[in-house]
């Protein structure tokens, strides 16, 4: 097809036809048989061309400029028309750049739907946007780019205006869409006039932005509000220049203040809750020419009706709490931001100030209320500290970690309450739950509760997640040696009937020898599973932990592990399972990392379970569960018949010496006795069920115990050329009470390295394998012959000892 573009020199338009930006030239524009890639038509010509191509809006685009002066001349006030008509259908960009003088402002307005502000490098729906910039002197300021359905209605700037409408190639818009309004002086960069007449949020910049408000300048905001309505402003990005004089600001002009203009900071919480109109301005001041900085500001109108709860305000009492703040935010802050177009909840401090995040310290008294429809979308994050600097004074002292009534009462859910508790080095900590106990979140045993505790143990060096505990289990008390992060998490709204039942306590105790102790009580009826701290990641290395089970007297408690391994090997050091008993003479089970863990055992006293890890190779990691079970104690019947038959021998005897003071008395003739020497002396007594003992026989004694016998597994393994590293264990041999039994120390958790095979090993009793399970005999103590030592599972090291035993035994 063919174009033709007639120009009249009064118009001043200039018409510019160009390659697109980053396009290889496919197609060509044709004058006059003439092809070429770019054509410009200046004012008083007429000029007829074609495209060699059928879709030249792939390849060009157009500029429409038109210069209007309204310095020299009259301005051309009124409807700014898309001149001149029948363009070919390209990409095409209208720009009219209006000169005026600094000491009248040129006001654009907009007819409805009116404009709507969007960021740099933001693009309209329909790809149709205004760009406003304002020329002062030889200085532009970019205004703003504007999509169309928004609430800018007008503009005015001070000087000259360039303005640029970017129409797609398949538009239908035929006008302009603004006018030339009027000349008047407003000495200020710009106004800009936003209409809001129903609820909605719009987002409105600085000019220049993100690049920065100019030096000392002052621009203006007018919000046109409903008198029904209420009006609330944030500040979502900011920030601020190096300032030689004055200090920026925002002013606000609210209409019926007591104190216009309001003025506030950038970082201040700007006013919220405005009846009707109001206007917003921004000041600059003199920058620093070295360093000047950057003052930019994006925020955020929000225009509601009012809500019906307004005016009722909740009172939250914290003047008796200490070292503690409260945050009421909206749902899933600080990590997501709501979108602009959410329905907004906001929360007062008075009726002026409010905000979507309001948070609240302790020592003082709020009155609090919530401009929301829904507040379901709120919720409260609320955090403690306590700490102790000074034993004496604190360890006397218990300190209740519950949630107080003033938040509690709010109608707002909790989300999360946060205890730091503190403590110095030789100073730990305690966890108590007297009444309730705490169950440990299990996959085996979940907490079904409306709240749980994550508990966290942390130095600089380590984070120890201990575990997830909710109320209704079987641990009584957890110790811990650092410092400790509690955190209470609901979940839905049955909290609020449960918190009134809360009894979590905790104290400042002295140093205890474990990273972390725990007390376990179990219910005789249910099974409970505990396990490791840090799962799923696992113990960290050389961390100790331990398990003190408390056994009721008419029980016996049944304990396994859920597998049969510990599950890793170490590069540096031993892992070990203790097991013990808290009585006199009770056998210690040890087991290492290389060795099967014991089998399901019973328990007839208060026992302790410890767990030490070591170094693992590489990214093993330790992780470690076990059970508990309780049966009614059986009594044995052997025990039964041995009594029956102890008081009857005890009636014989009584009766016989009763029968011989009679016959004393009836004769008095001496008795004459006879020996038989084929008549065994000895007293009758009870058949023994096994004949033969250790004390009839010599299984017991040894004379000479081979080397090669304590260690031919360990040369088999060396192939007879190096004896291999075997690891040392020290038994638990402090005095049977409330401490867990000694995990072996780091010194003898490493492997000992040992000379060449040509040299002696070291003699047996400087090297007690670490897998005996038998009660170490302490000093003064009888020796007891009964076969009364446990053999351990997978424990083979003294099995020849016992050859002899089991000789007599069975014969």
């Amino acid at each position: 097809a063919s174009f033709t573009i007639p120009l009249r020199a009064v118009d001043s338009v200039t018409v510019t036809i160009k390659l697109r930006p980053g396009v290889s030239p496919g197609c060509h524009i044709r004058v006059k048989n003439i092809p070429r890639f770019e054509l410009k038509i200046r004012p008083g010509e007429n000029m007829t061309f074609t495209f060699t191509c059928n879709t030249p809006e792939k390849y060009f685009i157009m500029e429409i400029q038109k210069n209007i002066d309204c310095v020299s001349g009259p301005c051309p006030f009124g409807d700014v028309h898309l001149y001149p008509p029948g363009l070919p259908r390209l990409n095409r960009t209208f720009i009219w750049d209006v000169k005026a003088s600094t000491k009248a402002g040129l006001e654009l307005k907009f007819s409805a739907p009116w404009l709507r502000q969007i960021q740099p490098g933001d693009t309209c729906p329909d790809l149709v946007s205004y760009n406003i910039n304002s020329c002062i002197d030889t200085a532009t300021v970019n205004i703003g780019t504007f999509c169309r359905n928004g609430s800018v209605s007008r503009v005015k700037l001070l000087g000259g205006v360039v303005m640029s409408l970017h129409l797609p190639w398949n538009s239908a818009l035929t006008t302009s869409g603004f006018n030339i309004a009027n000349r008047s002086s407003i000495k200020r960069l710009c106004i800009i006039e936003s209409i809001l007449k129903e609820e909605s949020s719009i987002t409105l910049m600085s000019p220049n932005y993100p690049l920065g408000f100019p030096e000392d300048e002052l621009m203006t905001w007018q919000f046109v509000v409903p008198s029904n309505m209420r009006a609330s402003v944030f500040f979502h990005n900011y920030s601020l220049s190096n300032c030689e004089r004055k200090e920026e600001r925002v002013e606000y002009y609210i209409p019926g203040s007591v104190s216009n203009p309001e003025v506030f900071k950038l970082s201040d919480s700007q006013p919220a809750n405005i009846a009707g109109s109001f206007n917003l301005s921004l000041q600059g001041c003199d920058q620093d020419a070295q360093n000047p900085g950057i003052l930019r500001l994006l925020f955020q109108v929000v225009v509601q009706h009012p809500q019906i709860d307004e005016n009722v305000t909740h009172l939250v009492d914290l003047s008796k709490e200490w070292n503690m703040t409260v945050t009421i935010h909206f749902e899933g802050w600080p990590s997501r931001i709501p979108l602009m177009s959410e329905p907004i909840c906001l929360i007062c401090k008075d009726p002026r100030s409010c905000d979507r995040v309001l948070t609240l310290v302790s020592g003082a008294i709020y009155k609090i209320s919530f401009l929301c429809k829904d507040l379901s979308h709120l919720r409260i994050t609320a955090e403690k500290g306590i700490s102790c600097m000074d034993l004496r004074w604190c360890q006397r002292k218990i300190y209740a970690l519950s949630v107080p009534k003033a938040i509690t009462q709010l109608p707002v859910q909790l989300h999360k309450f946060i205890w730091k508790l503190i403590a110095p080095e030789l100073i730990n900590i305690e966890i108590t739950s007297p009444s309730l106990k705490l169950q440990q979140h299990l996959p085996e045993q979940r907490c079904n509760t409306s709240y749980s505790y994550s508990i966290v143990s942390a130095t600089p060096e380590m984070d120890l997640n201990v575990g997830i505990f909710c109320p209704g289990g079987a641990i009584e008390k957890i110790q811990m040696r650092n410092n400790i992060t509690i955190s209470l998490k609901t979940f839905g709204k049955g909290f609020l009937n449960e918190s009134n039942h809360q009894d979590l306590k905790m104290s400042f105790v002295p140093h205890i020898k474990d990273e972390c102790t725990f007390t376990v009580s179990p219910d005789p009826k249910a099974k409970i599973y505990l396990q490791t701290p840090n799962s799923p990641y696992g113990l960290p290395p050389y961390v100790s932990i331990s398990w003190y089970v408390i056994v009721p007297s008419k029980q016996v408690a049944r304990l396994g592990f859920s597998k049969d391994r510990m599950g890793i090997a170490c590069e540096t050091g031993r892992a070990y399972v203790n097991i013990k008993e808290q009585t006199v003479g009770a056998e210690e089970t040890v087991r290492r990392e290389d060795e099967l863990l014991p089998e399901p055992r019973n328990m007839h006293h208060n026992f302790w379970v410890n767990i030490s890890n070591c170094k693992p190779v590489d990214k093993m990691q330790l992780t470690l569960q076990f059970w508990v079970t309780f049966v009614e104690k059986q009594i044995d019947l052997a025990v039964i018949l041995a009594v029956l038959a102890g008081a009857g021998v005890l009636a014989a005897i009584g009766f016989t010496v009763c029968c011989v003071k009679k016959k004393k008395k009836k004769s008095q003739n001496p008795m004459v006795g006879v020996y038989n020497a084929n008549v065994n002396t000895q007293m009758p007594g009870r058949q023994r069920l096994f004949k033969k003992d250790r004390k009839n026989n010599e299984s017991h004694v040894y004379a000479v115990i081979d080397d090669a016998m304590v260690y031919g597994h360990l040369l088999k393994e060396s192939n007879g050329s190096v004896t291999p590293e075997v690891d040392v264990y020290r038994p638990f041999d402090g005095p049977v009470g409330s401490l867990p039994p000694s995990p072996p120390p780091f010194s003898f958790r490493k492997d000992i390295k040992r000379s060449p095979s040509t040299e002696e090993p070291p003699p047996l009793a400087e090297t007690d394998h670490d897998a005996y399970t038998f009660a170490h005999q302490k000093s003064g103590e009888l020796e007891d012959n009964g076969d009364r030592n446990e053999k351990n599972n997978g424990d083979t090291s003294m099995s020849f000892l016992e050859d002899k035993e089991q000789d007599g035994l069975e014969e």
